[in-house]
């Protein structure tokens, strides 16, 4: 979800007031694809790197999340969309933990939509504690095959990600669900983050459905839904 900042710099405002303008973003965005059956959303809200940022915009960053969790759970609840978290939490403040427990803990039974926020994630590291879980399990190295290492990642038991979508005219993955990416299909827009409506969804999921998916061998069509 890039260009806050560069969004609040156009307007003369604080970098802050980018943030705040993308939880409209994050709003569109889980609803629509609630409504189109996509199985899985992922938002990449906060990266380990992040940490680097100035203490104040971490903390209106974090104020943020745990705002847009208790305006919107009964949203998600009433959209039947599932809420988990991806990421490590162990360096989050106990507060943003608890808001996080509780919407996932009261969307647990819901069906629809599974809707992942990244936060405190890097794929990277995710990619090494899983090999650390391996480990500890005494998973032998001839055991060890593609299936059962994406079950030790977050995103155990979910399908890889179709469509990877960057805005604000970002060309690089920035450290997200590297094993899960493989054969993503990438999609960028020169839109900034805080301005990305629903029609810029949509537009993605258009030219997403128009693309041929070879994964190395025979064509196969586009599908929606995943």
């Amino acid at each position: 979800m890039d260009g806050n900042g560069r969004w609040a710099a156009d307007r003369h405002l604080p970098r802050v007031e980018g943030h705040r303008a993308g939880i409209e973003s994050v709003r569109d965005s889980v609803e629509l694809s609630a409504r189109l059956g996509i199985e899985v959303l992922t938002l990449y809200a906060f990266s380990v790197e992040n940490w680097k940022r100035p203490p104040a915009e971490v903390a209106v960053l974090m104020g943020l999340l745990k705002r847009y969790l208790k305006l919107e759970l009964a949203t998600l609840l009433a959209n039947n969309v599932r809420f988990r978290v991806i990421g490590s939490q162990a360096e989050l403040a106990p507060d943003v933990r608890a808001e996080l427990d509780v919407a996932q803990d009261k969307t647990a039974a819901n069906t629809g939509m599974l809707f992942n926020i990244a936060l405190n994630y890097s794929g990277r590291a995710e990619i090494v504690a899983a090999a650390r879980r391996a480990l500890r399990a005494g998973v032998a190295p001839d055991e060890l095959d593609e299936a059962r290492f994406a079950g030790l990642l977050y995103t155990a038991g979910q399908p890889d990600p179709d469509l990877l979508i960057r805005t604000s005219g970002e060309m690089r993955v920035s450290n997200f669900l590297l094993w899960q990416i493989a054969y993503a299909e990438i999609w960028v827009t020169e839109t900034y983050w805080p301005d990305f409506r629903a029609r810029h969804l949509l537009e993605a999921v258009l030219a997403y459905q128009k693309r041929d998916r070879r994964y190395g061998g025979i064509k196969e069509p586009a599908v929606v839904g995943r």
